[in-house]
């Protein structure tokens, strides 16, 4: 016997034909003798309506009282998908995220701290299918708090994670992890396995599968991870600790991403000096603000610099609030902005070793005269800032330069 976790993103929810469709392969899981615990997401597209009834209400809303509200939809789905699982005569209840999962930080971005696993082991151990709405959980005041969007693969790799699971499925609208967007290359090619290391450093450039913070939080503990088609029966891809047997065969080069979710910040002629950039960066993460890449540009014989970095597209607005409030400090002579960049990125365990792959990268870009903005990398990633009009082109040289195309379009 089996304890298995299957999670079902917003696609796979949207309506009582295909939650009758998760109830479905729910019901097989459970007859074959496993015990199964399912997190769903909200319907595909509730989260974003609710968002919006809550910036109609109050543009500064209570955070506490946001989380009371973008959380309903997942409680929906759950409940949903107990009664359909019950008509099927599947023994199933649902639980509330609160129930079981302490979060600390930020509202509407919360962290997951622990998982109370009591009530849901004595539930499995009695055969009900236990489902639970992603995205929630409680904070140590005891108010609803969410964590953060596409927080519910977190959610179900923290209770994978907390329950001793043999492994987490997560379901989506794709059959796998692919070497690029399909969408922009249809010879992209699904991966049988890739690393921890590897998905973690996609899903934090752009890939969309997993969220970034599942991802992290599954290599952590260990946990087995599957990336699988709702819709079809298809073989998936397994996130894994190390790649073995003919796995071990691939590209050096796992896959190439591509992020549109960027905007260009550059605050110039500020003082050069230790300190400053401390100063422009700190209000931002006290904003809770992501700052991606960076690029510190001294100006020979002057005491002034200027400063680069990008951030999420959506908190452009934010961030200029916040550095317009905190200009004083920082002294810079002019904000700029632009909204029109995107990112692209190669990622792959053999970057450790091979410094010749991000030299093809560039010389690739180059030779088809796309301009960098800004460059930067890890162990095994390297990430270009280009313009959003580049971002496609740029995308498919890349993937035909590291071998990545299949025979045949996907």
């Amino acid at each position: 016997m089996a304890r298995i976790v299957m999670k079902f993103g917003g696609t796979s929810m949207a309506g009582i034909e295909r939650i009758r469709h998760v109830a479905d392969r729910v019901r097989r899981e459970a007859e074959d003798g496993n015990q199964v615990l399912v997190v769903v997401s909200a319907m595909a597209g509730e989260t974003d309506r609710l968002v919006q009834f809550c910036r109609e209400a109050s543009a500064l809303h209570d955070p506490k009282e946001y989380d009371v509200v973008v959380a309903s939809g997942e409680q929906v789905t759950a409940g949903l998908l107990a009664m359909t699982l019950q008509n099927m005569g599947v023994n199933a209840r649902s639980f509330m995220g609160w129930q079981l999962v302490r979060a600390s930080g930020v509202h509407g971005n919360a962290r997951v701290e622990k998982v109370e696993g009591a009530m849901l082991d004595d539930s499995l151990s009695g055969g009900t299918v236990a489902v639970i709405p992603g995205f929630q959980g409680v904070s140590d005041d005891g108010r609803l708090a969410t964590l953060g969007r596409g927080g519910s693969d977190t959610s179900a790799v923290a209770i994978a994670a907390g329950l001793n699971a043999d492994r987490c499925d997560i379901y989506t609208d794709v059959d796998g992890v692919y070497t690029t967007d399909p969408r922009i290359v249809p010879r992209a090619r699904k991966l049988d396995a890739i690393t921890f290391e590897e998905m973690l450093e996609l899903a934090g450039v752009g890939a969309k599968v997993l969220q970034p913070r599942s991802v992290g939080l599954a290599m952590r503990e260990k946990l087995p991870l599957r990336v699988l088609s709702a819709f079809e029966d298809l073989p998936g891809t397994r996130i894994v600790a190390e790649l073995s047997g003919a796995d071990m065969e691939r590209n050096e080069i796992a896959g190439i991403a591509a992020d549109r979710n960027e905007a260009r910040v550059t605050l110039t002629r500020i003082a050069d000096r230790p300190g400053t950039v401390a100063a422009v960066i700190g209000p931002l993460a006290e904003a809770g603000i992501l700052v991606d890449m960076i690029v510190h540009a001294a100006t020979q014989g002057e005491q002034a610099s200027d400063l680069t970095f990008t951030v999420p597209r959506a908190a452009l607005g934010q961030a200029v609030a916040v550095l317009e409030k905190a200009r004083q400090e920082t002294g810079y002579a002019d904000l700029l902005t632009d909204d029109t960049v995107a990112k692209v990125s190669i990622v792959g365990v053999g970057l450790r070793s091979n410094p010749q792959l991000a030299a093809t990268m560039f010389d690739t870009l180059a030779a088809h005269t796309i301009n960098l903005l800004a460059v930067t990398a890890s162990e095994i990633k390297v990430s270009a800032l280009v313009a959003e009009t580049d971002l496609e082109h740029a995308v498919r040289v890349l993937h035909t330069a590291f071998g990545l195309d299949a025979e045949k379009a996907a």
